[in-house]
């Protein structure tokens, strides 16, 4: 397994569902209607249900721990700005930085964005990682 090293990238698309979306509401009891009602949102600025921005950057947690590093990431920090708004059944990208690497610590830092179709970015962070054998 190769070594991550500063500089290192990875993306990866994603897009979420109204029913992905009525699902967060109902785990985590978000049922802020700007996210849930079609006539509610149309009478707010974004005209449309927005995403919950911790469901839209849950994608950060979902690449950390399946594809890069991948299994054995231990994800220890994670800083979000929401930026724009995210909306249903449009296509976005994840997309990750190494900054830093700590070799003898096994960490990293890690910026990510969540980008539209067009790279506006709708999401900015930064995520402290380790992974034993990764980093």
């Amino acid at each position: 397994m190769d070594k991550i090293k500063v500089g290192d990238t990875y993306s990866h698309k994603t897009r979420y569902t109204q029913e992905q979306v009525n699902r967060f509401a109902d785990v985590t009891g978000d049922n802020n209607p700007i996210h849930i009602s079609q006539e509610y949102a149309a009478k707010t600025p974004f005209g449309k249900p927005i995403v919950h921005g911790f469901f839209a950057g849950a994608v950060f947690s979902k690449v950390f721990g399946t594809m890069f590093p991948g299994e054995g990431t231990i994800y220890m920090f994670q800083d979000m700005a929401f930026l724009s708004p995210v909306f249903v059944e449009r296509d976005y990208v994840a997309k990750f930085e190494v900054m830093e690497v700590n070799q003898e610590k096994h960490r990293a830092v890690v910026k990510c964005t969540l980008e539209d179709g067009d790279g506006k970015v709708a999401i900015s962070g930064q995520a402290k990682l380790m992974h034993k054998e990764r980093f």
